[in-house]
């Protein structure tokens, strides 16, 4: 049994782990009421540019766009991976790059271009061997919709000048603080469908007069749902990241609290024995005499 001093020195040692754990807590869930906050604020703009995408792709013209062209055969893929600049979130970075990388798996390694978004997805990426085409790791701690749309401006133009054929993204998309969900999605070629709209008596709403052209708006608003839908992406993971955090210094904390409290029922056993111990030696001490 270990010694009272070794005891009570390990139950400093969990005090102050548990103090840093408590404090990282704290700042993670501050941190993740902003990035919520983000997606309210934003949520509202996106529902209304997709409703409008929808009502005029339900207007029954045929539109054709070169970020929706899906190609034959696919030569190059470019994959944005979404991770955060720091550890200590449980799981969060060695799912997304685990997922990461079996899907990159299908592919040979020079047909694939790698857009890491934080630094942890691209340090081990690095050490799978994979090159990433540049350094996006001030992105995923602080989302910025002007480098979103930058990033997202030239996968668009890479896409369209048939330098890539497919463009994946790979996060985690928020539910709650407790869930996150490791998700894989195609930002290129546009999947997109028609989401009619209808009014009470089951009839399509669509009679209204369009200023420029359905085909000309829709050229305009494409490359906009585009690079938002690229900024709700980051502000998704940001927050999975800041909601995985807040569940694992959580966890750590209630590991500390239990861990405290067998160790101060070790300390009080060894405290006992030991005043046992002292008791029996001067009792028989006494009875010698």
């Amino acid at each position: 049994m270990a010694s009272l001093k070794e005891i009570k020195g390990r139950i400093a040692s969990v005090n102050s782990t548990k103090k840093i754990t408590s404090a990282m807590k704290m700042v993670a869930s501050a941190k993740l009421h902003h990035a919520q906050a983000a997606i309210e604020n934003m949520l509202p703009y996106q529902r209304k540019l997709n409703s409008i995408l929808s009502n005029l792709l339900a207007s029954g013209d045929d539109f054709d766009s070169p970020y929706t062209n899906k190609r034959e055969k696919i030569n190059r893929v470019a994959f944005v991976v979404f991770s955060s600049d720091t550890g200590l979130c449980g799981a969060f970075n060695a799912n997304v790059v685990k997922e990461a990388e079996t899907l990159m798996h299908t592919y040979r390694k020079e047909q694939v271009l790698l857009y890491p978004v934080g630094k942890k997805a691209r340090e081990a990426l690095l050490r799978a061997g994979y090159k990433a085409e540049g350094n996006f790791d001030h992105m995923a701690d602080k989302p910025d919709y002007a480098e979103a749309a930058q990033l997202a401006s030239s996968l668009m133009e890479m896409f369209e000048n048939k330098e890539i054929d497919k463009v994946e993204l790979v996060y985690h998309h928020f539910k709650n603080t407790a869930v996150q969900v490791l998700t894989n999605e195609t930002f290129l070629p546009l999947q997109i469908e028609s989401n009619e709209s209808v009014d009470k008596n089951g009839f399509i709403n669509d009679d209204y007069i369009l200023e420029p052209p359905a085909q000309e708006l829709l050229a305009l608003l494409l490359p906009k749902v585009l690079r938002l839908k690229f900024y709700t992406v980051l502000l998704d993971s940001n927050a999975s990241e800041h909601g995985a955090r807040t569940m694992a210094m959580q966890l750590a904390s209630d590991n500390a609290n239990e861990l405290l409290q067998d160790l101060t029922v070790l300390y009080n056993k060894s405290r006992q024995q030991s005043i046992t111990s002292e008791l029996l030696d001067i009792m028989g001490g006494a009875a010698q005499r």
